[in-house]
């Protein structure tokens, strides 16, 4: 494989001399970094877990109610309710995940396991959990650092068990509030079932809309699921030793009885329940076909060849779901190293790797912010629990191409070009530049207007 299709590609965007270190090694980089668990590891001292994020959540809330309290004004009380209030999320997001943000930007913009980041970046999107509520703001960094992260070099049951039953997940999908209604806390309180986990894990994150399940298995499957919340301040009442933001089973919540999914009876047997559909599911001949679909849509093409989603599907199953195998057959298959540019970046990968093009190995935290917000994917907050879309007409319209213009000239206005953006673009791009974009960056009248032309280039928008 191409250097600059491996860094490109599967990568997050190829720095200067990057393709000359890396040289004939492309599959052996590719490679190296899919089982080797400290490629996906994030860590710095302040970035907070799931117990302060806890923490964060019930000092939040606390203080809601005190203003609510204080403040009869119907209006106030509803922008307060208001979950979706941009500028709540906005204040929130800077408190409380600034850290976050700013550690996943500098380890975008300064690693040398670029499949590893996009691989992380992949499975977020797969496993969404957004800051679109105020209660799952604290929890997207630890989502990402305990649930995504730790599990990529293992099987895909475990990196599934892990991040459905996280407490931010659990709170993204309103599986924390779920009480069966048979239960014995469902007969005292006015609450009741939630099936968005259920649906979700199903729909999204195993074996698809065309998976075979009916309404009746997502019902069925949300039974299962009761029970599984988070520690809050109810919650310590039935476990006096939980901390704040800990996933937690508690018995009394779970609605009794067998279930009936897809075909397939399962015993009563409490917080066992959940965990073995989650397993079955995992397994599941559909799962391995919806993942193979979408790894292959996100690397190769967005309509990907049949043969390619058929390699993977058959890894999947054969490797009962093992991750870094399904990782390395991507990358090794035949149409992963065709030269024709077949993704359009997303903002996210635009930004990125323009950074990373034009040396950029640090930036302001709002400036980094502004910039996803402004070209249409702000950091951390994906529209729906379906995640991002991953297909270009999405992200190629007329208005998003002007708004890339624009950023890319102020990007081009702020850096300091060491090396003419002629001389550049070959070292980043290789064998994918074409002689007609070299053309018109040598000809370009400064370097600010040199590296614009580099940035907005077919070849470069691409990937």
């Amino acid at each position: 494989m191409d250097a600059a299709i491996a860094l490109n590609r599967f990568g997050l965007g190829a720095r200067p001399g990057d393709a000359a270190r890396l040289g004939r090694g492309a599959e052996d980089w590719l490679a190296g970094q899919v089982g080797d668990a400290n490629s996906f590891v994030l860590t710095r001292p302040d970035l907070p877990d799931s117990r302060q994020a806890g923490a964060a959540l019930m000092a939040f809330l606390a203080e809601r109610r005190e203003r609510r309290q204080a403040n009869g004004n119907a209006n106030a009380h509803a922008q307060m309710n208001n979950q979706n209030d941009p500028r709540q999320l906005v204040i929130r997001l800077a408190e409380v995940a600034q850290p976050d943000v700013a550690a996943r930007v500098e380890r975008a913009l300064t690693t040398d396991n670029g499949f590893a980041e996009r691989l992380v970046y992949f499975w977020c999107n797969h496993f969404t959990v957004a800051a679109t509520k105020a209660q799952t703001i604290a929890f997207i960094g630890p989502f990402e650092r305990e649930a995504v992260r730790p599990h990529l070099n293992g099987k895909f049951v475990d990196l599934l068990t892990a991040t459905t039953f996280h407490p931010g997940m659990l709170l993204y999908l309103d599986q924390a509030q779920s009480i069966g209604p048979n239960s014995r806390l469902g007969q005292r309180r006015d609450a009741g079932l939630n099936e968005n986990l259920g649906r979700e894990v199903m729909e999204l994150h195993t074996v698809g809309v065309h998976g075979g399940y009916t309404q009746a298995d997502v019902t069925e499957f949300a039974r299962a699921l009761t029970g599984w919340t988070i520690v809050g301040p109810r919650m310590r009442r039935l476990a006096a030793n939980a901390q704040p933001g800990e996933t937690l089973f508690v018995e009394q919540m779970h609605e009794p009885g067998a279930r009936r999914i897809m075909g397939k009876t399962y015993a009563e047997g409490g917080r066992e329940q959940a965990i073995a559909v989650l397993r079955d599911l995992a397994r599941h001949p559909a799962t391995a076909n919806h993942i193979a679909v979408k790894l292959t849509r996100h690397f190769i093409a967005d309509d990907p060849p049949p043969e390619a989603v058929s390699s993977i599907e058959r890894v999947f199953l054969d490797t009962d779901g093992d991750l870094p195998s399904v990782h390395r057959a991507l990358a090794a298959l035949p149409q992963a190293a065709d030269p024709a540019l077949k993704k359009f970046k997303s903002p996210q990968d635009f930004v990125i790797s323009a950074c990373r093009m034009a040396g950029v190995e640090a930036a302001p935290m709002r400036s980094i912010a502004g910039s996803f917000q402004m070209l249409g994917q702000p950091i951390f907050r994906a529209p729906s629990p379906a995640g991002w879309d991953d297909v270009s007409i999405n992200w190629a319209g007329p208005d998003a191409i002007m708004k890339r213009l624009e950023w890319a000239q102020a990007l081009a206005r702020r850096v300091s070009m060491r090396t003419p953006p002629a001389d550049l673009a070959a070292d980043v791009l290789g064998a994918d530049l074409s002689e007609t974009t070299r053309t018109a960056i040598r000809r370009a009248e400064s370097a600010e207007q040199g590296l614009t032309l580099a940035l907005m280039s077919p070849e470069f928008q691409r990937r």
